[in-house]
């Protein structure tokens, strides 16, 4: 694998070498069987790069881009890179408040969206004082009459039909920032974290070593391409090497072998719960007959590690991080130790450190920190949050908000979260994102998100409420609410209803002890009532 010096490491300048290197061998092949060179890649990336200086973006601007697994997801990506543009994508659950809040507070004044969301857009429109632009792209070849939006609209394939496709120098370098991705914090809204090209450089060729990547592995993502994983750790090692990813829409936990046999796929990613969805599916006699050489999993549950090993005939590499520092440990290829995330790589140095940062012996359980050992592979901070950020870094380290510790051989052991938010599906949601959409309704006086203990390896959302007085309040009514106004992940499963919630002296909720208490005899429970909520 070519390695690129700091000078080099722009996504922009490194996906027109490999068009260079590799001009027709194919890049990028859909789920449906349509397959882009490196050469064509190229091309249409510098296409939607003119396009987008065109309709005004310089370097340093933002573009947020609402759109399901598709190639042309790609080429915004690329194509915001080449021209100096921040990709801000944002996930396909949102709706209402969180997806207004995500495009204003990026600044974004160009979105790009899959036609088929355009009725969340207008729900939203007058919300969006700084959105100036849509381009509206579409998976179907016949076009539907669009609602009148405020903005002005333009058709993705008119935006390529104007648009040169020889590149225009802008000048980006590798401490640039490439991408922003937001992720949900322990308070607040959501938060920005600002990745410069070299960090997802980095983050590639470290994944590709942890991996032992070959020339000719073939890379599968059904991951959502709004994430990191999916493009960073996937997408982006395929390109270094040179070969070939598969693109999915979306993960299917029945036909997810018969996917990987119809790609001959080598090579895929499991985050979250994916790989228990997989594991309980019912046992086949092929389930070892597939072309999978490892898979990187974030994480594997521990008491299906050896079994799916065996099962399905992988290796199996696993790995901790974030979207502030990227994957900072993997389980060592051929030492891996089961339950462990594995040793620091050579970009990052992991300490374990008491509550007042003093680092504890091994064994000892502590906060999981980190910071970069090269330039450039951390994120820049928190987009325009410049205080969220010096809280984010202490001491010179990242501070993570998870415990753990490390053995005397230098394995990392994910103990729990420190840190006030929940992760379900996936997905890390904030609490205080939850509370603001109940909050709203005209019924509640106040509430308080928790998580509760899933049958999986995550958590289900309990929202504990407190009604105005004189009000009678329906838990349907509440969560119809809620799916009008947050993503699918975010609805709550539990819901109680009390008098008050008990707090401290100083007014904050103790959740602790609303941890404690978890499911109650009070306690509602959406799934057992019937109560659906589609993705």
């Amino acid at each position: 694998m070519k390695i690129y010096p700091f000078a080099q490491q722009a996504l922009g300048q490194i996906i027109e070498d490999k068009a260079e290197l590799h001009g027709d061998k194919v890049f990028l092949q859909y789920e449906d069987g349509e397959e882009v060179t490196y050469r064509e890649c190229n091309e249409i990336t510098n296409q939607v790069a003119n396009g987008l200086r065109k309709l005004g973006l310089e370097k340093g601007d933002t573009i947020a881009t609402f759109l399901p697994n598709c190639l042309e997801g790609v080429y915004f990506w690329f194509g915001a890179a080449k021209a100096g543009v921040i990709e801000v994508p944002i996930n396909l659950a949102n709706k209402g408040h969180f997806l207004t809040y995500i495009i204003n507070n990026s600044n974004s004044q160009v979105l790009v969206i899959d036609r088929q969301l355009i009725d969340r857009l207008k729900f939203i429109e007058n919300d969006l004082p700084q959105l100036k632009t849509v381009i509206v792209w579409s998976k179907s070849s016949e076009s539907e009459e669009l609602p009148p939006l405020k903005f002005e609209v333009i058709e993705y394939n008119d935006l390529l039909r104007d648009s040169s496709s020889e590149r225009t120098e802008v000048g980006v370098k590798g401490s640039d920032p490439q991408i922003i991705i937001y992720t949900s914090g322990t308070t607040g809204p959501a938060k920005g974290v600002l990745q410069p090209h070299s960090m997802i450089y980095l983050s590639a060729c470290e994944y590709s070593e942890a991996m032992q990547t070959k020339e000719d592995d073939i890379f599968f993502t059904c991951l959502p391409l709004f994430h990191a994983n999916a493009r960073i750790l996937c997408l982006y090692p395929a390109m270094l090497l040179g070969t070939k990813a598969v693109i999915n829409e979306k993960f299917s936990a029945t036909r997810f072998w018969e996917q990987i046999r119809k790609a001959k796929a080598t090579i895929f990613n499991s985050l979250g719960t994916i790989a228990n969805f997989i594991y309980s599916q019912p046992p086949k006699p092929d389930d070892g007959d597939n072309p999978i050489r490892v898979c990187a999993a974030f994480p594997m549950p521990k008491q299906i590690y050896s079994d799916f090993k065996t099962r399905y005939d992988v290796k199996v590499v696993e790995g901790y991080g974030l979207t502030e520092l990227a994957i900072i440990t993997y389980n060592p290829f051929d030492q891996p130790v089961i339950g462990s995330c594995g040793k620091e790589t050579k970009s990052f140095e992991v300490r374990i450190v008491d509550e007042n940062d003093w680092p504890v012996p091994a064994g000892t359980v502590g906060e999981i920190v980190a910071r970069g050992r090269t330039p450039w592979a951390t994120a820049l901070g928190y987009y325009d949050a410049p205080d969220k950020t010096v809280e984010l870094v202490k001491n010179h380290f990242y501070h993570t908000g998870d415990s753990g510790y490390l053995d005397e051989n230098g394995y990392l052991f994910f103990v729990d979260r420190i840190k006030d938010y929940i992760r379900r599906r996936g997905e890390n949601i904030s609490s205080a994102e939850i509370e603001y959409v109940v909050d709203s309704h005209p019924k509640v006086a106040e509430s308080a998100a928790i998580s509760v203990k899933s049958e999986l390896s995550e958590d289900e959302v309990k929202i504990v409420v407190v009604i105005n007085p004189g009000e009678i309040l329906e838990k349907e009514e509440l969560l119809t609410f809620c799916v009008e106004r947050m993503p699918y992940f975010a609805v709550p499963r539990y819901v109680e209803i009390v008098e008050s919630l008990l707090k401290t002296p100083n007014g904050k909720v103790q959740k602790n002890k609303l941890r404690e208490a978890g499911i109650t005899l009070n306690t509602w429970d959406r799934e057992k009532a019937g109560f659906q909520v589609k993705k």
